[in-house]
């Protein structure tokens, strides 16, 4: 059955790749550091079930040590020249899309079709599952089509990894602290607050401060999935849900999506924001952020109202 020791194998293996490539890579001054780095990730998905509690709290320990005293370098090793990349998208065009696009449609397809055969993919990863068959597709039609030396993506991969660096790991690192942040009982704090500013019955009242939440504790965690766990238990579930008989579904789905408007407008999410202002050599490192800005106070405006609407029929 395919299921997360499959997809845990596949994304160790990836990672360790990256750990052997940079630690046999002479360009990179700090290739020591940056094959540690990626190494523990690398066992961190591998084994890290078997490593217990006590273990896998000293592996993040010495992520955070190699990363804040920054042990984590990139290669000065050739790979393409801008006038080569040029070169390719003129004489491929569009084409060069594809194999990115078998990601998204393997994704979908799977995730529709995998639920009716319960004994090949775990239910509960069939998403999870799908993607990463729709990652291994496109991986062997680029070889098929593009023809690249064996680690070729592995070396690309691993140079837009080293530019990243640490950022890579926000997305785990603050899903992790949501939880924390729930178990910790933040969700009941913020719930009672919530209940004395908040009309008694007002459900416009509720469904705003639900959304502006997700929002405000997105831009201060940067991330959604870390803000979740605390609104859901705050607002979601006690006001929303169980006060004014909301659905479920649609409020747990909105949620997230007007979080996500926060994450569009905080530097907290650093891999979303940051990173790719830095990849673009852009003057203004807040660049990104003031492009989005605009749309995403849109999106909240029209996720609260379609929460609004659509959650309490």
């Amino acid at each position: 059955m395919i299921g997360l020791p499959f997809i845990y194998a596949i994304a160790g293996a990836t990672f360790a790749a990256y750990a052997l490539i940079n630690l046999f890579d002479r360009t990179n001054r700090k290739r020591v550091g940056s094959a540690a780095f990626w190494g523990l990730i690398a066992l961190s998905f591998i084994a890290g079930n078997r490593l217990g509690d006590f273990g896998n709290g000293l592996l993040v320990i010495a992520l955070a040590t190699i990363a804040g005293l920054g042990g984590i370098g990139r290669s000065g090793g050739a790979t393409t020249t801008p006038e080569e990349r040029r070169s390719e998208a003129v004489r491929r065009g569009n084409r060069l899309f594809l194999p990115a696009l078998i990601i998204p449609g393997a994704a979908l397809i799977g995730t529709l079709a995998f639920r009716h055969f319960p004994t090949l993919v775990d239910p509960k990863q069939v998403t999870l599952a799908s993607l990463t068959l729709g990652v291994l597709i496109a991986l062997v039609a680029m070889f098929l089509w593009l023809r690249p030396t064996p680690l070729a993506p592995y070396r690309e991969g691993r140079r837009l990894m080293d530019s990243i660096g640490w950022a890579a790991l926000l997305p785990q690192m603050l899903a992790s602290l949501g939880a924390v942040f729930a178990l910790a009982g933040v969700g009941k704090v913020v719930g009672g607050i919530a209940a004395q500013a908040i009309p008694s019955g007002s459900l416009i009242g509720a469904a705003l401060a639900y959304g502006l939440g997700m929002v405000l504790f997105t831009m201060i965690m940067g991330n959604a999935f870390a803000a979740f766990p605390v609104m859901i238990a705050a607002i979601g579930v006690p006001l929303l849900i169980q006060g004014h008989h909301g659905d479920p579904a649609i409020v747990a789905a909105v949620g997230m999506l007007t979080g996500f408007c926060g994450t569009m407008m905080t530097p907290m999410a650093a891999n979303f924001n940051l990173v790719p202002a830095a990849l673009l050599d852009l003057r203004d490192r807040y660049g990104v952020i003031r492009a989005q800005a605009p749309t995403a106070l849109l999106l909240l405006m029209v996720n609260i109202g379609l929460l609004y609407y659509l959650g309490f029929r």
